[in-house]
């Protein structure tokens, strides 16, 4: 076995054991290399299950996490889908493998600019990214089947839950920035919201605005 099949068969052996379960997740996570996403020294870890730091003070998350918020969104081959914290676009390549349609925001322009090459390198022609502030969401392209926040919020915000469809899932964390927060999963149903907590995590802020290279 090369040293490449091998670090990819510990890698999603390592996903399992964290709780990721659903073979579509799992294919999708095999399918994207996560070190295209990584830029410098960092590329050496892309395979394993840490955080790393990117360009504006941002992270990449953990493979298994971003894994786990994956399954936990449930998404179908038909859904039009929210990402809110386009990040280094890892988590949107993610979910472009099992979604019919990604829209993916972020408040720094240099990270949505870096990540739009990435994704056409990789033929991922079903994600769209703009720079804007993400609290807002995108109302000209609302209602969404599946919205993801990746990052933290202090209450799941309003405008958000606003434009997930009936029947519609948002996974997010919530919590002070300065403390371990919750991952939760919002479904929205005729007659208004179901909270739904799932893990611990620890995300950058969810902040209002556009970034300063914006």
């Amino acid at each position: 076995m090369s040293p490449d099949a091998e670090r990819k068969m510990q890698f999603l052996f390592a996903l399992r054991s964290k709780g990721v379960t659903d073979a579509r997740v799992l294919g999708a996570m095999e399918q994207i290399d996560r070190a295209a996403f990584i830029r410098h020294y960092f590329t050496d870890r892309a395979w394993e299950d840490m955080p790393l730091p990117i360009a504006c003070g941002q992270t990449i998350s953990q493979p298994s996490v971003v894994a786990l918020m994956t399954q936990a969104l449930q998404v179908s081959p038909r859904d039009t889908v929210l990402e809110i914290g386009t990040g280094s676009g890892y988590q949107a390549a993610v979910l472009s493998c099992l979604a019919r349609r990604i829209y993916t925001v972020d408040r720094h322009r240099r990270l949505v600019r870096e990540a739009l090459p990435i994704f056409e390198e990789m033929g991922l022609t079903n994600i769209t990214a703009f720079t804007a502030d993400g609290s807002f969401g995108l109302p000209d392209q609302a209602p969404f089947d599946r919205i993801l926040v990746t990052a933290a919020a202090e209450d799941p915000p309003g405008p958000l839950l606003a434009q997930l469809k009936i029947g519609g899932i948002m996974v997010l964390p919530v919590g002070q920035s300065d403390a371990v927060q919750k991952l939760i999963r919002v479904t929205r149903t005729e007659r208004g919201f179901d909270y739904h907590e799932l893990r611990e995590v620890r995300f950058v802020p969810l902040v209002e605005g556009l970034g300063k290279d914006s």
